[in-house]
C-alpha cells in the first residue's frame, strides 16, 4: 500500500503486540521535526552569566564604576557573579571581600538579589547576583506609568492651588 502511494512505511512502536506501522512521508516528517526543534529554541530565553573582578584593596572610584556595570548587567537580564580576588596575604582577611560583596549586594538591591552568598574558593571569593523579579521591559513599563500618575498628581495639585488662589481674592473682593 505505502509504494502505490509513494509513501513510506514507518515502524511506530515496534515493542507493541502486533508491531504499530504507519504509512507518512518520512522526509516530509523529519523535516517537521527539525522545524519544530529550531522554533523551540528561538523562543526559549538565554541567560548570560557576566562576571565582574574586584580586589580587596579596591579604590572608590573603582569600586563604583564596577558596580554601575553589575547593575547595568542586571538591567539586561544577566546573573552576574562577583568575584574577589586575593594575592599574597591578602589571603587571611576575608573579611575584607566579604565586606566589598556586601557593599555590592547593597548598591544594587533594587534591581538584583543574590542568589549564591559570598564563599571562598581557594584564592578568590565569589557571589552570584541575578536580576529582581522585574525584567526590564516590565521596569520601564511600570517606570513609564508612575511618570504619568505623577505628572496626573502634579495636575491635579495646581489645579487645588489655582482654586485656592480663586478662593482668597473671591474673599478679599
Amino acid at each position: 500500500m505505502a509504494q502505490e502511494m509513494d509513501l513510506d512505511l514507518v515502524e511506530v512502536a515496534g515493542q507493541a503486540t502486533p508491531p504499530v506501522c504507519r504509512i507518512m512521508d518520512y522526509g516530509k516528517f523529519k523535516y517537521e521535526q527539525s522545524q519544530k526543534a529550531k522554533e523551540s529554541r528561538k523562543k526559549s530565553t538565554h541567560i548570560l552569566v557576566k562576571e565582574m573582578k574586584y580586589r580587596p584593596k579596591i579604590g572608590v572610584g573603582d569600586f563604583n564604576t564596577k558596580t554601575r556595570k553589575v547593575e547595568e548587567f542586571l538591567r539586561e537580564g544577566s546573573k552576574v557573579k562577583v568575584t574577589i580576588m586575593f594575592r599574597g596575604r591578602e589571603t587571611q582577611h576575608p573579611e575584607l571581600g566579604t565586606r566589598i560583596l556586601e557593599n555590592v549586594a547593597e548598591a544594587v538591591e533594587e534591581v538584583g538579589h543574590i542568589e549564591v552568598y559570598p564563599e571562598q574558593e581557594g584564592r578568590n571569593m565569589t557571589m552570584v547576583l541575578v536580576p529582581g523579579k522585574a525584567t526590564r521591559k516590565q521596569r520601564e513599563v511600570v517606570e513609564k506609568l508612575q511618570a504619568e500618575t505623577n505628572e496626573e498628581d502634579q495636575e491635579e495639585v495646581n489645579e487645588s492651588e489655582d482654586t485656592e488662589v480663586q478662593d482668597a481674592v473671591n474673599e478679599e473682593s
